[in-house]
């Protein structure tokens, strides 16, 4: 049995189906899942990864574990006790959902410190561990959605400034063959989409996909600095507003990971826009 955590998230709820539908057992939870939240014969079981007790009863019969890094509340886990109650439960195999930022920006608390110290936990937890490193991801475009639906209009800064952008579509199946198939032991998988996208362009994108005119606004720095800190603490604010703004070469680099993985390319911001456009209506 495989345990995905974040299975209501872009990737989790992906990596959900894709493994139900790959005929596996999985237990899906997040802190507030349902059944409605899961596929047909998917277990759901609600856990607080920063709570490891909590998990006891969602690791039993599991042999692997799909675990999220946290994000905005990567810093309140304890990954070495979640590991360690994943292990005493009889799980043999983790895959970690990290990110790039943890090698591109070492300096930032939220990424470089606290995204290292997750990483770390898990090559050193004893399991066969598999680490993702996605850049951006095309879903962080549905923050635009409520705007797009009611105004047709989108806001974002660093309007030409474009990052390979991934699928989370395609994160989710990398991680589905890291978790049902060998080969990926002591791996660290790079995930990108195949090319630059900026923000004006992706506002291009869902323009096409919903056959009409979006009108693109771009903000300063500040303007979204503001805008960002009403969900998301400082540190991330800074090293997120760093990345989109001044990427450095490793975060502008198109990773073959996807590719090599899944035997095709992965998939672009458009593709991910056709897919998802209901969000935009």
């Amino acid at each position: 049995m495989i345990v995905v955590t974040g299975a209501t998230g872009n990737v989790g709820r992906a990596l959900v189906s894709a493994l139900a539908g790959a005929g596996e057992r999985v237990t899906a939870t997040s802190r507030g899942i349902s059944g409605a939240d899961v596929p047909e014969g998917v277990r759901h079981e609600q856990a607080d990864l920063s709570d490891p007790g909590s998990l006891r009863p969602v690791f039993d019969g599991a042999d692997a574990l799909f675990l999220q890094n946290g994000g905005a509340g990567a810093h309140l886990l304890s990954p070495r006790d979640i590991l360690d109650v994943a292990k005493a439960a009889g799980v043999a195999r983790v895959v970690l959902l990290s990110s790039q930022g943890v090698v591109t920006r070492p300096e930032s608390a939220s990424h470089g410190g606290t995204g290292r110290a997750i990483e770390d936990a898990v090559r050193e937890s004893g399991l066969d561990w598999t680490i993702l490193r996605p850049g951006g991801f095309a879903s962080n475009a549905y923050a635009w959605a409520a705007s797009v639906r009611e105004r047709r209009e989108i806001t974002a800064p660093f309007a030409d400034t474009g990052l390979p952008v991934v699928d989370p579509g395609d994160i989710a199946e990398v991680a589905a063959a890291a978790l049902r198939t060998d080969g990926h032991t002591g791996r660290v998988h790079e995930l990108t989409g195949p090319a630059l996208s900026t923000p004006r362009a992706q506002a291009a994108e869902i323009a096409a996909a919903l056959g009409e005119p979006v009108r693109f606004v771009e903000q300063t720095r500040q303007e979204a600095r503001e805008q960002m800190l009403r969900f998301m603490p400082e540190p991330l604010v800074e090293t997120t507003l760093g990345i989109l703004g001044e990427p450095r070469s490793a975060e502008l680099a198109v990773s073959p990971d996807v590719e090599r993985v899944l035997g095709r390319p992965p998939r672009t911001f458009g593709d991910w826009a056709r897919r998802h456009i209901a969000a935009f209506r």
